[in-house]
């Protein structure tokens, strides 16, 4: 699949073409939801424009109007709408830091609302469980003749896929091999749940098991906190993580030429630059990456805000076809974290904005500097996901072949690129 620009338009039908009959102004609620959805659109990017030029009161007077019409509770297009508004809100009002810290102090101290966002996550959301279902059989078919595995968890920390990915190796004539995780995460409740889990399910395995916590970031990793030894089969897992090491200090990188392209064009990124370098030192067997297939690492403000809106609205789409178009607690916590990610992508930027996807071609261009070889997935993988896809009983949802990677879809739109790496 070749890169897709922002500006175009994607299977979503985002739309800004009102019907001639519609040419008059419309009372609010004599709007039919299509003319509603245009509406919005309309708003938004007229909205992002000038808030972009930091024109306020026209930002405002657009905010006035999306208000009436975007709804938390309503139809995707209402409660993305209201999502992309108060993005917009959050970086007009950022320019008063004092104003912006007042009022995003309690909110943010909210941390339950991620807790049962995350508990409903992989009942409303399966594409981490095909994406989950690929790495674990792409793991079982790579390391399937070692004795001696070391894995490490590039800040997943999720049972959901070491659990069963311990499992299949019960049933190999040769019996279990000894295996050791490396879990990296800056939570250390995520560690401790993990680890207690995973030492639980080897004891009844009768696997040899080693767990090993890093509560650190990625950007503090260093090989020697991985304690590499000689003779173990290595393997690394990143599921939505490495984009965070694209954040940088643009205003700071464009000052001393780091930043690559004032436009839209591919940044190099000194900090991807050398963790890469020191994945490639470490030689392992095989390095698979999970990544949203969207274009958020974009200088312009207009450009993110087309491309998230395109992004999200598949997202909040095919949230629908699992909670329905009435309000619940669920949809609600679920939607609540892709709303902070897109007020990041909206409303930060420097070293706050660490929602900075890529596309899997950029991502190749990365890898490919670093010495890293694309792998093709084993079809077993592919099997194994689309029977998962079948299972869960839900139109929509599709696994796709992309060059060496697998494109997990809603409709025909890419939302997850899975990909695997060798030296």
């Amino acid at each position: 699949m070749s890169s897709t620009s922002p500006s175009s338009k994607l299977d979503v039908n985002l739309s800004l073409t009102l019907p001639a009959s519609s040419a008059g102004p419309v009372p609010v609620e004599a709007l039919k939801p299509e003319e509603r959805g245009i509406q919005l659109i309309q708003l938004l990017l007229t909205c992002a424009n000038h808030t972009s030029s930091g024109n306020l009161h026209h930002a405002d007077a657009c905010l006035r109007q999306i208000s009436l019409l975007a709804s938390v509770s309503g139809d995707p297009m209402q409660r993305l709408a209201a999502r992309f508004a108060y993005a917009l809100a959050s970086r007009l009002v950022k320019r008063w830091p004092g104003l912006y810290k007042a009022l995003s102090h309690i909110q943010r101290s909210k941390s339950t609302e991620g807790d049962r966002a995350c508990a409903f996550f992989s009942q409303a959301f399966p594409y981490l469980g095909f994406a989950y279902a690929i790495i674990a059989r792409t793991l079982v078919q790579a390391m399937s003749e070692e004795r001696v595995i070391h894995i490490v968890d590039l800040g997943s920390g999720d049972p959901k896929l070491w659990v069963p990915f311990m499992r299949s190796f019960k049933l190999m004539d040769h019996g279990p091999p000894y295996l050791r995780i490396t879990c990296v995460n800056s939570n250390k409740v995520v560690l401790q749940n993990l680890g207690t889990r995973l030492v639980k399910e080897a004891e009844s395995l009768g696997m040899p098991f080693q767990f090993n916590p890093l509560n650190v970031s990625l950007r503090d990793l260093t090989t020697d906190m991985l304690k590499i030894r000689s003779g173990e089969a290595l393997a690394m897992v990143s599921i939505l993580s490495l984009h965070v090491l694209l954040a940088e200090d643009d205003r700071v990188d464009a000052h001393f030429g780091f930043g690559g392209s004032k436009g839209n064009g591919m940044k190099d990124c000194k900090q991807m630059a050398e963790f890469l370098a020191m994945v490639r030192s470490m030689s392992p067997k095989v390095f698979l990456l999970v990544e949203q297939e969207a274009d958020h690492n974009l200088n312009r403000l207009v450009d993110r805000f087309v491309e998230g809106l395109h992004y999200y609205s598949a997202i909040f789409d095919s949230l629908d076809v699992n909670y329905g178009s009435v309000s619940s607690e669920e949809r609600l916590a679920a939607e609540e974290m892709f709303g902070r990610e897109i007020e990041e992508i909206v409303a930060c930027e420097g070293m706050e904005r660490e929602e900075r996807h890529e596309r899997y071609a950029r991502w190749m261009v990365r890898f490919g500097r670093a010495g890293l070889k694309p792998v093709r997935l084993w079809s077993d993988a592919m099997v194994d996901a689309k029977q998962m896809v079948e299972a869960y009983g839900r139109d929509g949802y599709k696994i796709m072949n992309d060059k060496a990677c697998m494109m997990i879809c809603w409709h025909e739109r890419p939302l997850f690129a899975v990909s695997a790496w060798t030296c």
